[in-house]
């Protein structure tokens, strides 16, 4: 049930938006080609196991964990309310 002027189903629709959005963002980040053997970021040994886990890897996994922690989201807001337009 919506309310006001949206149409049925309206806040699913922005749901499965935002999701949608998410993973072409997330297959997009997804490297691509031969691995790397040594870690772009410090240079330690990436293992043969995320090289053939992770096409096209060029970081270690503590390396990646410090990129994903400093990756911020700057997505469409797709809700009308004037409280989350400030944040």
């Amino acid at each position: 049930m919506a309310g006001g002027w949206a149409r049925d189903g309206a806040v699913q629709d922005q749901i499965d938006d935002t999701i949608a959005d998410a993973v072409k963002r997330a297959r997009a980040d997804m490297p691509t080609g031969d691995a790397a053997k040594y870690c772009v970021e410090c240079g330690e040994d990436i293992p043969e196991a995320r090289r053939r886990a992770l096409p096209g890897t060029r970081t270690c996994v503590a390396c990646q964990s410090d990129r994903d922690v400093a990756r911020t989201s700057a997505g469409i807001n797709r809700r009308g309310s004037k409280d989350s337009q400030l944040r």
